[in-house]
């Protein structure tokens, strides 16, 4: 087993990439309750922008459809052997070298604690380093400030001129995005600014 930036190669193939004692593995269809569990949390809920029940079959299918053929890489967020969410990169876009991060933290004694900001560093380096993307990007309602903090320690800025309104369950919200660039990635990456 060899360590390169954070990404572990186990001798089985699998991927799990750790930082201090929080360590991302690959979701697996055993992970479905759990998955289903976190995303159809309150906490959890108001911060999507798809706000809908979540529910095993669709999860199932989400597997099948998005994860298998490589269109997302997902995983599931440990500490230690406390697994606290999911994070993961979709509509991965290999010609144009693009995808969209998101994350969430399913168990609420694990918020605030910076699990979120070493889930989202490990993801920037997962798609930088291994899928060779040049451009993530993220999108978030205007209110969650504690996640924008994060994403901001992690390495994603604004884009200043680019927003949306969706209409949710609490009314018309503002949708802010934010991306990270590779390019800028690595320089605070060779700075020890990650």
């Amino acid at each position: 087993m060899g360590v390169v930036n954070g990404i572990v190669d186990t001798a089985c193939g699998e991927r799990h990439m750790s930082v201090e004692k929080i360590y991302l593995r690959p979701i697996t269809a055993a992970d479905t309750a759990k998955i289903v569990a976190w995303r159809n949390k309150e906490f959890v809920r108001k911060n999507f922008i798809y706000q809908k029940p979540f529910t095993e079959e669709g999860h199932m299918a989400w597997l099948r459809e998005q994860v298998e053929p490589g269109h997302v890489a997902q995983f599931i967020i440990c500490v230690d052997d406390w697994e606290i969410g999911s994070v993961y990169l979709r509509d991965i876009d290999r010609e144009k070298k693009t995808a969209e991060y998101g994350v969430f933290i399913g168990e609420e004694e694990a918020l605030g604690r910076g699990y979120g900001t070493a889930a989202a560093k490990l993801m920037l380096a997962y798609g930088f380093e291994k899928l060779e993307l040049q451009k993530i990007f993220l999108r978030l309602l205007e209110d969650n400030t504690r996640a924008r903090k994060s994403y901001e320690k992690a390495g994603f800025r604004m884009i200043e001129d680019r927003r949306e309104t969706v209409n949710l369950e609490q009314g018309k919200r503002e949708v802010f995005f934010m991306e990270a660039a590779r390019g800028a990635w690595e320089s605070s990456k060779h700075l020890g600014m990650e």
